[in-house]
């Protein structure tokens, strides 16, 4: 006789569904594509055998539609969002793009949402470069005795990060008084 009962809550209507949405939406503002995969994991476990996945896949999807409706989910406000935090953190284009398109943004999306950040800021890669270099203390951070002997490390961290050659160069080359006037403009 097992007197345990399974601590795993089983959800089978769209209400259920909702719900654990809802309570997921709080806590954090994931993308749809996020919320998918969150709520299909959470929703298809081990003990729910009865269920097929393609009707589970139709209850997600009409719950994440339905919150599309109500505007709790909006991919466009979620790209917009995380570029600006993403080019705060000092990210690269790139690198911009390739963590919006593995969050599920689609490629008109993204590159309405690139073309904002273009329009809104003037080159920036090389101001985001310079903040890498600052939060690193690489290149122009460095001491003059040091950065010739360490230009090639610097260029793969910064090509790691994402930055073109000509930008992560120009970066490398800045002199300490033109830094000054630049660290302003971050």
């Amino acid at each position: 006789m097992n007197y345990y009962k399974s601590s795993k809550k089983t959800y089978e209507t769209n209400e259920e569904i909702k719900e654990l949405a809802l309570r997921y939406l709080d806590k954090f503002q994931p993308s749809k594509k996020d919320l998918r995969l969150y709520l299909f994991k959470k929703v298809l476990n081990d003990e729910q055998t009865g269920t097929s996945k393609s009707v589970v896949l139709e209850q997600i999807d009409s719950v994440i539609q339905n919150l599309e409706n109500l505007g709790l989910i909006n991919d466009d406000m979620y790209s917009e969002m995380k570029s600006k935090t993403y080019l705060r953190r000092g990210y690269s284009l790139n690198k911009i793009k390739m963590s919006l398109s593995l969050k599920g943004i689609d490629p008109e999306r993204l590159k309405k949402t690139i073309d904002n950040i273009k329009k809104e800021n003037e080159d920036p890669d090389f101001y985001s470069a310079i903040k890498i270099c600052k939060k690193r203390r690489i290149g122009p951070y460095r001491p003059d005795a040091n950065k010739e002997m360490f230009f090639k490390k610097d260029i793969g961290v910064l090509a790691r990060a994402g930055f073109s050659y000509d930008t992560s160069r120009e970066v490398l080359n800045i002199d300490k008084k033109e830094l000054k006037i630049l660290e302003k403009k971050l």
